[in-house]
């Protein structure tokens, strides 16, 4: 065993010291001297290599026990590279290290030669690293060179690639994102490159690869962003227009650039139109732009619109500010038809006009509607017909006429009461259908009968009906088209009519859509309201008329719809431009001078104290709930449920749930108004949109002696109701549903009007109280509206008011569209 002499060995020798008899050679005695006399403990790293020389010499060293040779040659620690699945491992070799700074080598220990490794090199290396196969370039341009001068290097595989020494290059990653530029900057290495820098490590990109110079690299990261604003590995998405002003800076750039992206970017000179309009083609060309790109760009205020073939040019600004919209309505129609409709020629030939170009041939065939409606031909009818027929009536059938024969379809908009059913009946030739709502259906073939009566007429309704193929003209109702539309859609028709064409303002309903079906040679419809709510209400029509006129609904809805209810004017003087040929509307106040006079009355009813406490208490919960129904969910159906209930507390207080009552404010001046009409001979219609009002109105009917007729709903022979009340002079008051009796009736026995109950869409108010003031009237018409003080019925005709523009600038008729502001508005009364 062994035991530490803690006397100096000299001493002991030369017998200075009394202790143990040693054999001490020089070199012992060289290596106590090196160790300044340290007999244990660790020692310190500037004294390792001394020691070793020292012990190089002596015999007898042990090394944890067991014998070791020591050498005083410095020598680095090996590391193994190898192969492993998916890449390869850095280990220590043989030479091991023992702790800094010894090497232990085939059995021998070297001190460690410098510069050695750090301490989390050395852990890395004890447990072995591994690099994946997509880190190869950082292994061998970066910690190979790193690690050469400090090991010895053992490479056992044959898979690693040479490394070199090149020079880093600005790399820059260009490509198009729709109409932006996207930017990455980055450093290569090699031409082509050969390792691309990521982040901290490198990356190989085939062939040798380079060693890292990291001081060229920050040069490079500093030059990109003074020259380019960018910085090295960050992303950046350009605009059009700064993509631009990159892609001509870049123009000088001397880096590596991947990606075609600039060339999309390139700028090209200012756009110029080609328009061409030959046989009835149309075709307009922006140079190597896609017209419909070019028209985007243009709304959308930009100034430059990208090429087909990569590229921008600027926007001929100025000429798409005069032209621009009348373009966009010819390609808005080609596209909805895949060509040009026959019925868009009139846009076609302004355009050709304002460009001082021909008009397209196929216009001439046009031009009389378009520029001389009174020097239409005579349209051929029965002579004793045309003889009942007054002037505009006339002119209206010459207009329908003309439009038939050039196999376009025509929207007949007159006012309600000036004899839209027999301007139709005159132009009828071939196998005709009239779709009509059902309460008019009998009113269509007994017209028939009584202006033509070389008609045979087939009335399609029932249980039992049957189409009758020899017969001239066939009547059938709105729901049966719906029902039935694979029968009548199967028939080739000569003319199809659509009789209070409003009915089919929703395109996405089964009746528009059973509409758009028919096969008809020349289609018509007839509406006194030809916009009821919206503007969609006329594209609808008119796409049933003459299909792609007015292009796809989405189109119309974002030029259109929007503008105009954003307050823009242009868009609507425009569409009535474009229309004018196809849509004819007259009112009686031009055309019917000597029909009587209409006065509007409103007569004010005060609630009672009972009505009152009932209305506040509905005014409170129908506040709150739309509020709610509004504010949280924006469910507007919600909020018209709730302003229902408050319009019924207003009329009676037995329309609330929970309440009885046998009369109310209005019941009561509305019997009393009756009473004073009755004993002047007056006859009187009384609107309500309730069945239910209705009902409570009966036993008042009834009380004051009123002989009485009702229609709504639920009214079976509508045609005898109707007859009663025109001829039998004892019958004084007709009780209407709104909904049954607003459209399509001729009741000119009365001369006065009730509207129980006014709603917010004065359109509904004019068809009910046209059933009286319509030719064939001759006494003065006096419409009454009931109106409880107060009440949310004031702020309603307040908002009538408001809601009467739209249509009479787009149409001449009137529209609304109730919106949520209207409704917070309303509920406030």
């Amino acid at each position: 065993g062994f035991h530490v002499i803690e006397v100096p060995l000299d001493a002991l020798a030369s017998g200075r010291f009394h202790g143990p008899s040693v054999d001490a050679t020089p070199a012992d005695l060289e290596v106590e001297k090196t160790l300044h006399g340290q007999r244990h403990g660790v020692l310190p790293r500037g004294a390792v290599a001394r020691v070793l020389r020292a012990l190089a010499r002596v015999d007898g060293v042990q090394l944890d026990g067991a014998p070791v040779r020591i050498s005083g040659e410095a020598i680095a620690p090996s590391v193994v590279v190898e192969d492993v699945p998916g890449g390869f491992k850095l280990r220590l070799g043989s030479r091991g290290i023992l702790g800094e700074p010894v090497v232990l080598a085939d059995g021998v220990l070297h001190p460690a030669a410098e510069p050695s490794l750090s301490g989390r090199e050395r852990r890395e290396l004890e447990e072995g690293r591994v690099f994946r196969a997509d880190e190869l370039g950082e292994l061998v341009g970066v910690v190979l060179p790193s690690l050469k001068n400090r090991v010895t290097l053992d490479i056992r595989t044959k898979k690693l690639p040479t490394a070199v020494r090149a020079r880093p290059r600005m790399s820059l990653v260009c490509k198009r994102d729709g109409d932006h530029l996207y930017l990455l900057p980055g450093i290569v290495y090699g031409d082509p490159p050969t390792g691309r820098v990521d982040g901290e490590r490198l990356v190989a990109l085939g062939g040798d690869v380079p060693i890292r110079d990291l001081e060229a690299e920050r040069a490079l990261a500093e030059r990109f962003h003074h020259e380019l604003g960018l910085k090295v590995g960050r992303a950046e998405e350009l605009d059009t227009e700064t993509a631009i002003e990159m892609a001509q800076t870049l123009e000088r750039f001397d880096g590596h650039i991947e990606g075609n992206g600039l060339a999309a970017f390139r700028l090209h000179p200012a756009l110029t139109a080609e328009l061409s309009a030959e046989n009835d083609r149309f075709d307009i060309r922006f140079g190597n732009a896609d017209p419909k790109a070019v028209l985007r760009a243009w709304r959308d205020g930009a100034s430059l619109v990208p090429l087909r073939d990569g590229g921008f040019a600027p926007l001929p600004v100025d000429w798409l500010e005069q032209y621009g919209d009348a373009v966009a309505d010819l390609l808005a129609a080609k596209e909805a038809r895949g060509e040009l409709p026959r019925a868009a020629l009139p846009d076609l030939a302004r355009l050709c006009d304002d460009l001082g170009a021909p008009p397209p041939p196929g216009f001439d065939a046009l031009r009389k509607v378009v520029e001389d409606f009174d020097g239409l031909p005579e349209a051929s009818m029965p002579e004793a017909l045309r003889e009942q027929l007054r002037d505009y009536q006339r002119g209206g059938a010459n207009w329908l006429a003309f439009l038939r024969e050039r196999g376009f379809g025509a929207l007949l908009a007159d006012d309600m009461g000036l004899g839209k059913t027999v301007q139709a009946l005159s132009v009828l030739t071939g196998r005709c259908l009239v779709v009509a709502p059902t309460s008019v259906l009998r009113n269509w073939v007994d017209e028939a009968a009584r202006f033509r009566s070389d008609l045979s007429v087939c009335l399609f309704h029932g249980p039992s009906r049957e189409l009758d193929a020899s017969a001239g003209l066939t009547v059938t109702s709105h729901a049966l088209l719906r029902l039935d539309r694979e029968r009548l859609s199967s028939v080739k028709w000569d003319t199809v009519i659509i009789d209070e064409g409003q009915a089919i303002r929703n395109p996405d309903t089964e009746l528009a859509r059973a509409a758009y079906g028919l096969d008809a040679r020349f289609r018509v419809s007839l509406t006194g309201t030809p916009i009821e709510n919206r503007l969609v209400d006329l594209w609808s029509q008119l796409h049933f008329l003459n299909p792609g006129l007015l292009g796809g609904l989405s189109d119309f809805e974002e030029r259109y719809v929007r503008p105009v209810e954003r307050g823009e004017a242009e868009p609507l003087a425009r569409l009535r431009e474009r229309i004018r040929p196809f849509f004819l509307r007259r009112l009686k106040s031009e055309v019917a001078p000597e029909l009587p006079p209409r006065t509007e009355i409103t007569l004010h009813a005060e609630l009672s104290e009972g009505e009152r406490k009932v209305y506040e208490a509905v005014r409170l919960a129908a506040r709150r709930d739309v509020l709610s129904a509004l504010g949280k969910k924006g469910n507007v159906l919600a909020a018209l449920e709730a302003l229902l209930r408050l319009r019924q507390a207003a009329c009676h207080p037995a329309l609330v749930p929970g309440q009885e009552a046998t009369t109310s404010a209005k019941t009561e001046l509305l019997v009393e108004t009756l009473e004073t009409a009755a004993a002047e001979g007056h006859k009187a219609l009384v609107f309500s949109q309730w069945t239910s009002m209705l009902d409570l109105l009966e036993p008042h009917m009834r009380a004051h002696g009123f002989s009485y007729v009702r229609l709504d709903g639920s009214t079976r022979d509508r045609g005898a109701v109707v007859d009663r009340f025109q001829n039998e002079d004892a019958v004084s008051v007709f009780l209407i549903s709104l909904k049954a009796g607003g459209v399509g009736l001729n009741l000119t026995a009365a001369d006065h009007v009730f509207l129980f109950d006014p709603w917010w869409n004065p359109a509904v108010e004019q068809q009910a109280f046209d059933r009286a003031h319509r030719i064939g009237q001759d006494k003065p018409v006096f419409v009454h509206r009931l109106v409880a003080s107060n009440t949310v019925e004031e702020r309603i005709l307040e908002l009538q008011k408001e809601k009467r523009s739209l249509a009479e600038m787009a149409a001449g008729s009137q529209a609304a569209s109730l919106t949520k502001d209207d409704l917070l508005r309303l509920i406030e009364a």
